[in-house]
């Protein structure tokens, strides 16, 4: 319902009225000589056509940041139709309408309230309108006009940046141009000069100039030196009014710095530099370090060090460290004193990065005189070869030589020297050597198919100073002799049918020899001597290293003989010749009419045919039950719970079951040997209760051996004790383990059948001292004897 409302409403303020807008008259150009004044004219209201204005002003011209303590007058509004009798009342309306300009509705005077900013609004459009006072409907139609405020130079010219860095390489030409500074200033461009800006340097001479148009800085000294003076702070002024007297300026900070050129050469401090070194200095350790100075950095300071002349030339060498620039001297070659003790090297420092536009200052490089001199140490012996590489036949005799090694003192004492062989690498002491001329000998035999190569280690030491000593590598390669028979490559069982021919070819046979042949084995192969005639089969050599075994007669009978043994002779054609029996095993088989084995007497060499696939499926089936029904036995014993002794204290049969312990008397042999009551170091530990199976296993407790002369019953009462204090021992220790009435016993019988049969009463009451074990019969029996007196 609201938005129907609003509509209505919309409708009612949209209903034609009648239009007072006229069009602006035409302008005209130039400031008044009294005062402004906007004219209105134009006929009635009722009027409905529009009727040309006449205006003489239709904008007005305001200076900004007015300091005067009255209101800024602007002008004045007036219109043809106000006969000054009070009837008309101006209205004004727009930009600033009623707050920074007000308007006398009597005068149509307009007066600026504030103090206006150019560079805050510079154009204000405000509407003017005319009204009868009486009747409040307007006798002229709203006309609109514009308040330009002219600029004052109020704003100083600002830089983009308050602090601007810069660089340009060092002895750089003059005019070469460094940096562009900019100012803008916020006043009106289009009005005076107050936005001209022209720039000055204040700072930086005669270093650096300026261009007063565009700020562009440039170079105004020629061959500034880097190392000299890096680092320049320039000050730049931009000042408007073009530069004139009153004008506002700004200043903004310019840092440059010189970047670094290649123009200065390295130069070493020193003209001559001297080192030692050990003559033991190993290879590549640094001897000493020489400098260049260079004056530039970075890349441009960078230095590659050459040795260029000099009688150490190929026994020393030089390269440059990256981080320090340094030239570090190496040994290339092994120093001996003894041989040369001073050596004069011409070092040379050179420039890598070298800038063509300053050749002219000179060579980029300097040279050195280097003097090392070598000095001398005690060193170990030095072998005559840096490796050794001796032969030896696998056949030799022991404490045969071999090879020697020599060894000797570099230094000018010459101290004699003895030999020895590292156990480390000789564990099995193969070889040995002769301490004092180094000569190498067998101490083993040598096997060549064992081992091919020895590699020992001989160590040469002063006689003086064991502590110098050098080691030497040792190969040791044993060479073949023919040792080893021929043998067959593999082991031979084959098997003949039955129903064989002569002349079949039944097993191919091939050799091999561990001994090693220059020109390649040649075998041998015939049949034994005592199997030559006699042999159901033959023997024929290929001539290749192999040979084939082959029938002689067509028939062969498994019955009568199962299995042939053919031994065959094997020959190699080296020197000495050697030689070896082998035998072949052959089984009768019984084949079918393609000769295929089918069965043999023995053994066979393959599967024979299996049973049928239904009698191998009822007999895995049979097993599988067999261990089911095993399983289930099993665990229904483990199931089952031991019967209590005493399940309840009425049924005295429970008793007599769960005791059952009763000995069978002297006869009774099988039962216990009372020798073992006297004698407890008898016992076999392993022997176990023959009436119950115990749940747990205990180790067997070792008592002193009693007397011969003690009483039975003492005895049974000190293992009872024993027992009764032992928090191992079963309940049913005390009568299991001995079980024995002894003669003359006062408890007599304890079976309660026989008790039954007594005619005489008995006293249990003894069963009381016999500790807590047999309380629960001395209870039971104790009550009985308790419900006969009653």
């Amino acid at each position: 319902m609201r938005t129907y409302h609003c509509f209505w409403l919309l409708l009612w303020v949209g209903q034609p009225h009648q239009s007072f807008l006229t069009p602006l008259s035409k302008r005209t150009s130039g400031f008044p000589e009294k005062e402004k004044v906007l004219v209105l004219s134009g006929n009635s209201r009722q009027d409905l056509h529009r009727s040309k204005r006449s205006w003489m002003w239709n904008q007005f011209f305001l200076l900004e940041e007015y300091t005067g303590t009255d209101y800024q007058y602007v002008g004045k509004l007036h219109s043809d139709q106000d006969k000054g009798d009070g009837s008309l009342k101006y209205i004004l309306s727009g930009d600033g309408a009623g707050d920074l300009f007000i308007i006398n509705e009597n005068t149509g005077d307009i007066q600026a309230t504030k103090r206006l900013d150019r560079e805050e609004k510079p154009v204000y459009i405000l509407r003017a309108q005319a009204i009868n006072r009486r009747t409040g409907r307007p006798v002229e139609p709203e006309s609109e006009f514009i308040i330009k405020i002219h600029d004052i130079n109020d704003n100083e010219p600002m830089f983009t940046k308050d602090v601007y860095n810069a660089s340009i390489p060092e002895m750089s030409d003059v005019g070469t141009f460094v940096v562009q500074v900019t100012a803008t200033d916020a006043d009106d461009p289009t009005y005076g000069n107050s936005a001209k800006v022209v720039y000055s340097i204040l700072q930086g001479q005669p270093y650096f100039s300026v261009e007063s148009e565009t700020g562009i800085i440039k170079t105004a000294l020629l061959n500034m030196d880097r190392e000299n003076r890096e680092q320049y702070q320039v000050v730049i002024q931009a000042k408007d009014m073009g530069g004139q007297m009153g004008g506002l300026s700004g200043t903004t900070t310019v840092n440059i710095t010189l970047t670094d050129v290649n123009d200065n050469p390295p130069r070493f401090p020193q003209s001559t530099y001297q080192f030692r070194a050990p003559e033991s200095t190993p290879l590549d350790a640094p001897v000493g370090r020489i400098k260049a100075n260079d004056a530039d950095v970075d890349e441009n300071a960078e230095i590659e060090y050459s040795i260029t002349e000099g009688d150490g030339y190929d026994m020393f060498g030089i390269t440059t460290d990256k981080d320090t620039q340094e030239g570090i001297i190496t040994v290339k070659k092994a120093l001996d004193f003894e041989s040369k003790n001073l050596y004069v090297l011409k070092v040379e420092a050179t420039n890598t990065h070298v800038d063509p536009r300053f050749l002219y200052l000179g060579p980029f490089k300097d040279s050195a005189t280097v003097r090392i001199q070598v000095e001398d140490v005690d060193e170990p012996p030095m072998f005559s070869r840096p490796a050794y590489i001796m032969e030896v036949k696998e056949d030799v005799p022991l404490n045969s030589i071999i090879g020697t090694v020599t060894a000797q003192d570099p230094d000018a004492a010459k101290n004699p020297v003895k030999y020895s062989v590292d156990r480390h690498t000789d564990m099995d002491r193969v070889f040995n050597i002769n301490s004092g001329n180094g000569s190498i000998f067998t101490s083993k035999p040598l096997d060549r198919e064992t081992l091919l190569w020895h590699n020992i280690t001989v160590i040469a030491a002063e006689i003086n100073n064991p502590k110098q000593s050098s080691r030497v590598p040792v190969f040791i390669k044993v060479l073949d002799v023919n040792d080893n028979a021929p043998e067959f490559a593999m082991f031979y069982e084959t098997f003949v049918c039955e129903n064989a021919k002569a002349e079949q070819l039944i097993q191919t046979l091939s050799a091999v020899d561990k001994d090693d042949s220059y020109n390649g084995h040649q075998f041998s192969f015939s049949l034994a001597p005592e199997a030559a005639s006699s042999s159901n089969f033959t023997l024929q050599d290929n001539r290749d290293n192999t040979a084939g075994i082959f029938t002689r007669k067509t028939r062969y009978n498994r019955h009568e003989t199962s299995t042939y043994f053919l031994p065959v002779v094997i020959s190699d054609n080296d020197y000495p010749i050697q030689s070896s029996t082998e035998t072949v095993t052959i089984r009768v088989c019984a084949c079918d009419h393609r000769g295929k084995m089918l069965s043999c007497n023995a053994e066979a060499l393959i599967h024979p045919t299996g049973l049928s696939t239904g009698a191998l499926i009822a007999i895995l089936l049979c097993i599988i039950i067999l261990l089911v029904t095993v399983v289930l036995f099993a665990a229904l014993r483990r199931q089952r719970k031991k019967e209590p002794l005493i399940i309840s204290k009425e049924d005295i049969r429970d008793n007599i079951v769960s005791y059952n312990d009763e000995g069978g008397g002297e006869e009774d042999t099988q039962a216990f040997d009372i020798g073992t009551l006297r004698n407890p170091e008898a016992i076999d530990d392993n022997k176990l209760r023959r009436d119950i199976v115990p749940e747990t296993l205990f180790m067997p407790r070792r008592t002193a051996t009693a007397r011969d002369n003690t009483d039975v019953r003492d005895f049974i009462n000190q293992r009872l004790k024993e027992n009764d204090t032992d928090p191992t021992a079963p309940p049913y220790d005390s009568l299991a383990t001995y079980a024995y009435e002894g003669n003359g016993s006062v408890a007599e019988s304890l079976s309660s059948l026989e008790s039954v049969t007594t005619d005489g009463d008995q006293d249990y009451d003894y069963l009381s001292d016999w500790g807590p074990r047999f309380k629960k019969l001395a209870d039971m029996y104790g009550s009985m004897d308790s419900d006969k007196d009653s």
